[in-house]
């Protein structure tokens, strides 16, 4: 554990040359450290997403989270701004990739970074970390039940389309937490996508917890399962000390 970081929002360029919100944290203890983009999850850029960002810090990474809702909403409360993007039909992919891009090319251009960058996301983040790391050369992807990546997505969520067949193009390993009362995304879609990717020798590690649902590591949600979430940390910490140390 790291006890001194530095935290706040900053701008970054992200896709199509925009200038974004994002909120970056960094261990100051001198040393070289892996980076990690946080795509916030549905409900949007908020305080619980931000002390995530924070949590990586104390743990060693260079963690920043871009705000995907800045154009439409920004300045907005989460929750607003959240229910403006959802009713434009989400954010559409391509501009999220291209987000992620710029948020991973400003943690690369950070001192002490030594050039390893992982992706995690929670919900529709953990959808769009398995778009990122498909789209992208990274080094990590952490899937917190995200849905919609084998099964198709609501009317109302047009801009998003299924996954699957992006699998051969999967950059990274993939480390897969999911909660077994869950059903976006379901635990039968979950073995298929594990399955697919075991087809095409693409190295990943899923676990399915007991008595979790959807949103099992929000803090600030009823849905929060500790035992669950404790140790999905810790995999997810022994994940990227893995693969994201120089």
């Amino acid at each position: 554990m790291i006890d001194a970081m530095r935290a706040g929002t900053i701008t970054i360029t992200g896709h199509g040359g925009d200038e974004i919100e994002a909120y970056l944290a960094t261990p100051e203890d001198g040393a070289s450290h892996g980076g990690v983009v946080v795509i916030h999850h549905m409900p949007g850029y908020d305080a619980a997403t931000k002390e995530m960002v924070r949590k990586l810090a104390v743990n060693g990474y260079q963690a920043l989270c871009p705000n995907l809702y800045s154009r439409e909403a920004p300045g907005a409360d989460p929750d607003d701004a959240a229910a403006t993007v959802r009713a434009a039909g989400g954010v559409p992919d391509d501009r999220l990739v291209g987000d992620v891009e710029g948020a991973a090319n400003y943690l690369r251009s950070l001192d002490g970074a030594n050039g390893k960058i992982g992706v995690i996301g929670h919900c529709s983040g953990g959808r769009q970390t398995f778009l990122s790391a498909c789209s992208l050369q990274i080094d990590a992807a952490v899937d917190c039940y995200g849905a919609f990546v084998v099964e198709d997505p609501p009317p109302n969520m047009a801009s998003m389309k299924p996954l699957l067949g992006l699998a051969p193009q999967l950059s990274c390993p993939l480390l897969g937490l999911f909660g077994a009362e869950d059903q976006h995304p379901s635990p039968e879609a979950t073995a298929k996508l594990s399955a697919e990717l075991d087809k095409l020798g693409k190295p990943h590690e899923f676990h399915t917890y007991d008595g979790a649902g959807h949103s099992f590591f929000a803090v600030d949600r009823p849905a929060y399962r500790p035992e669950a979430a404790v140790d999905g940390w810790k995999r997810v910490f022994g994940f990227f000390g893995k693969h994201l140390s120089a």
